[in-house]
């Protein structure tokens, strides 16, 4: 045999030994068990879905123009207006009549908004506003209390409501559209999961 015919056979053999496949040893069984068990458990730890920030004004005209100028300084994105679901003449509002304003954020915006918005209340939040499905509602009574925000005399003092929607992966199957169905119950959020998350991720202290 030509040497150069040899090279060729001792090349083969070296792929054939490099495409043979290892064992799995023990250590990496249970590396993978631990990454598929965290992954799991990943699963099934609550998210922010939404953060909604409402103003409410009760009427139409440069007051409410006022407050949408408050939120898009506050968050950088433009409000929608909230019209009046029913008419009530003790009141002066009719059907579909706008009464304020609101700005709905996802996401890393969302996480900003809050660490400022948590800050005006020093990361104290109620026991009372959370509810049995995780969300949580508070209220900021001015919004010169945020530290980018100062008086003007021109626009005044706005109060605002913020909402927070929680979430875990997997809960858009009870919401989609198409095959929608019922999920367990493992992957609703409760009230001392949504807790624990705001205790961990954005150091509140919930008042009993």
């Amino acid at each position: 045999m030509s040497p150069t015919k040899k090279k060729q056979v001792a090349k083969k053999n070296t792929k054939k030994q490099e495409s043979v496949k290892k064992p799995i040893t023990k250590k990496a069984k249970i590396t993978k068990k631990k990454t598929d068990d965290e992954a799991k458990q990943k699963l099934f730890l609550p998210k922010i879905e939404k953060v909604t920030i409402n103003i409410g004004v009760g009427e139409a005209g440069e007051r409410l123009n006022k407050a949408e100028s408050v939120i898009k300084s506050l968050t950088n994105h433009k409000p929608i207006q909230t019209l009046s679901k029913t008419t009530n003449k003790d009141w002066g509002l009719r059907k579909r009549m706008p009464i304020g304003c609101k700005v709905t954020l996802r996401g890393k915006d969302a996480d900003e908004f809050l660490k400022e918005a948590l800050s005006t209340r020093e990361n104290k939040i109620a026991d009372y506003s959370f509810d049995e499905q995780g969300n949580i509602s508070f209220g900021i009574p001015d919004h010169t209390l945020f530290k980018s925000q100062k008086y003007d005399p021109k626009i005044g003092i706005f109060g605002m409501d913020v909402c927070i929607t929680m979430k875990k992966p997997g809960y858009r199957v009870k919401k989609r559209r198409i095959s929608r169905a019922h999920i367990p119950s493992r992957y609703t959020v409760n009230k001392d999961e949504t807790m624990k998350f705001f205790q961990d991720n954005f150091n509140v202290e919930v008042i009993q």
